[in-house]
């Protein structure tokens, strides 16, 4: 169950970070309103997650995961570049979470 906490606060993450780049692009209460809830969301999600996986871990997983989406988001919905340099290394972020959690 920790681990689907941790999933959980990932998409925190994920969408905490987009939330921030629409509200650059248009300053509203609603968008900051949103940047905050999606953070928080994340963050909740996180401090259930690490009551049974221990802090390095969850953190380090946590962030490769939020990174790694954000990256994601960023190609698909904001027209970022999708050079093969930029996947190689999002593909060493994720085996690197992924390499976390199997030394777990």
């Amino acid at each position: 169950m920790y681990w689907l906490f941790l999933i959980i606060a990932s998409f925190g993450e994920i969408f905490g970070v987009m939330s921030i780049n629409l509200y650059i692009q248009k300053k509203t209460i609603g968008r900051l309103t949103l940047v905050v809830v999606t953070f928080g969301f994340g963050f909740l999600f996180l401090s259930m997650a690490m009551r049974g996986i221990p802090l390095g871990t969850a953190y380090a997983i946590w962030t490769g995961l939020g990174a790694a989406g954000a990256v994601l988001m960023g190609i698909f919905f904001f027209n970022e570049s999708a050079s093969w340099k930029r996947i190689a290394f999002l593909f060493c972020i994720i085996a690197g979470a992924v390499g976390l959690k199997l030394l777990e």
